[in-house]
């Protein structure tokens, strides 16, 4: 245990040499502020990093994780990321990625305790009873899974619109759009799940605040 933790001391050290090697510059630049372009709402998942997937460097991709990279309107650190991306740094673009394979998703199909994190699933189970009929037509399993990961995915873009934070920065004139991705394990590949938004017009009239 202690060997690995040393370990991660070295891998920093070796990092930041890499690093001024490149750009003597490096971190004096990140020093001065950041100014990202896009908002990353991702799962907590070791295995999908948001800088890497798309390629991007420190100071381009603010992010906020959690479990099964989830939007709940009564969530204040999501909503404390959202509002400090969209109002200070004036962000751009908004992307929820799900990635196949998620466990969180998994264990909101199924019904044993896995302990505190039930409340968390419940949201997710809220969603499967609203699909419920698409996912149960599908027979087999491993394919329901990937609908279901997809779905819970399109739901948090529509979440995010409804909040009265992105609804805001509409109101304001503001450019911002808000998009679902699914992210391959096995593959390394983004599936762009073709739900963009990018005005409260797109949603029931029921959500449109009027600001």
């Amino acid at each position: 245990m202690r060997e690995f933790y040393k370990q991660l001391l070295e891998n920093n050290k070796k990092w930041v040499e890499t690093s001024l090697a490149k750009d003597p510059n490096y971190f004096a630049d990140l020093a001065k502020g950041q100014q990202p372009p896009l908002l990353w709402i991702g799962c907590s998942d070791s295995r999908v990093p948001a800088n890497e997937i798309v390629g991007a460097k420190p100071g381009e991709v603010f992010v906020h994780r959690n479990i099964a990279n989830m939007v709940v309107h009564s969530d204040m650190n999501m909503l404390s990321v959202l509002d400090y991306a969209v109002n200070v740094l004036k962000i751009k673009h908004i992307i929820v990625c799900g990635h196949y394979g998620c466990g969180g998703v998994k264990a909101a199909m199924g019904n044993q305790s896995v302990g505190i994190i039930d409340n968390w699933l419940r949201h997710i189970k809220d969603e499967y009873r609203l699909h419920d009929k698409y996912l149960n037509s599908i027979e087999d399993e491993d394919e329901r899974f990937n609908a279901f990961v997809e779905i819970n995915a399109k739901e948090q873009v529509y979440n995010l619109a409804k909040t009265s934070i992105v609804q805001g920065a509409w109101k304001n004139g503001q450019d911002l759009m808000v998009h679902g991705w699914v992210y391959g394990l096995n593959s390394g590949f983004v599936t762009d799940l073709n739900v963009t938004i990018s005005s409260n017009e797109e949603l029931d009239q029921v959500y449109q605040l009027d600001l």
